[in-house]
């Protein structure tokens, strides 16, 4: 009786099909090199310059995930959006310390190869390393039989930027009087997904034959990178804010010096209408607020004698506008009023 041969594909792990998906990488990478003098994909580490305009630079490093977003993905079986979020969600937050995002690496785990998912995915990665003006500069792709079921994948960014100490954003800048704007959000970005997936599934609703929740659960994350670092570079800002999971109170607090309060009204918020759309699903004001970025992506907090010249470095749809100021007191945070979610 001829003994049965084991192999590691048997088991369920397919390299060729891993190393064609990096050769799809590396030449995708490529394209988007530029001037770039290492070619880093491929190799066990990869390697980038400090750019030399930078008199003390120092690294900043974010690392995020775009949580349970990944199953409307897979739900609609469209995956070339997910990979800007992925981008989106770590350099929104570099920016938060005036840092420039260099470079961008990826992890991917997935229960097989998909090679047609996969590469709708990098698509998407690449795109978002474009629009922040970062390099895409390795990652990870882990096939991982048994311990994600049929289908199932995660996906987690990693970003490095830098920032000349002289430019870092330090809660020691904001002052009582700077006012607070908010930036608009895109739409949902990529928090509080497993609620609007609660929501879905309460509700017995068929995502696919929804055309409004199709179109606006997998719009991309806004990247404010552009927009953020022309204002850093014109000393235009003081602080700001990546309104991310635990929404605007819990992340705008993040950069609030102690004795001062960012005093929100909530009645200036412009919201959209998947807001609107979540918050007649039986969620109250306050999940609402704490869970979703309610319209608001980012915030600045600036000094008034700046408003004026802020609104010509962003583009129709995403001009910031005053929400509040910085007043003296405790706890960092007051939200007054409601938001109209009408």
């Amino acid at each position: 009786m001829k003994k049965q041969k084991f192999t590691y594909e048997k088991s369920g792990v397919n390299i060729d099909a891993a190393d064609n998906f990096v050769k799809f990488i590396s030449n995708i990478s490529s394209k988007n090199k530029g001037k770039k003098k290492f070619n880093n994909i491929g190799g066990f580490g990869s390697i980038s310059s400090i750019p030399n305009n930078f008199k003390k630079p120092k690294i900043v490093a974010c690392t995020d995930g775009v949580g349970t977003k990944v199953e409307i993905a897979n739900i609609l079986n469209k995956y070339d959006t997910i990979g800007i979020d992925l981008v989106a969600m770590s350099v929104n937050d570099l920016i938060v310390q005036g840092a420039k995002p260099l470079l961008f690496l990826d992890y991917i785990s997935i229960n097989k190869i998909d090679l047609k998912k996969l590469k709708s995915i990098i698509k998407g990665i690449v795109r978002g390393c474009k629009i922040s003006e970062c390099e895409l500069v390795g990652g990870e792709t882990a096939e991982m039989p048994g311990t994600y079921e049929k289908g199932k994948f995660d996906i987690a960014g990693f970003a490095v930027g830098v920032v000349d100490e002289k430019k870092i954003l330090d809660e020691k800048n904001i002052k009582k009087n700077d006012l607070i704007l908010a930036i608009p959000s895109s739409g949902v970005h990529s928090n509080g997904y497993s609620l609007v997936r609660h929501v879905l599934k309460k509700k017995k609703i068929n995502l696919k034959n929804n055309k409004f929740l199709k179109k606006e659960l997998l719009k991309p994350t806004k990247i404010y990178v552009k927009e953020v670092l022309n204002l850093i570079n014109n000393n235009l800002i003081n602080g700001c804010a990546n309104i991310t999971g635990g929404g605007l109170g819990d992340n705008i607090k993040r950069v609030i010096p102690e004795g001062l309060v960012a005093d929100i009204n909530l009645n200036n918020i412009k919201t959209q209408k998947i807001f609107s759309w979540l918050k007649n699903n039986n969620i109250e004001d306050k999940e609402m607020l704490r869970t979703f970025n309610c319209g608001v992506g980012f915030c600045l907090i600036i000094n008034p004698k700046n408003l004026n010249r802020i609104n010509k470095f962003f583009t129709k749809g995403y001009k910031p506008y005053i929400i509040g100021k910085i007043v003296s007191g405790k706890n960092k945070v007051k939200l007054n009023g409601k938001i109209d979610w009408s």
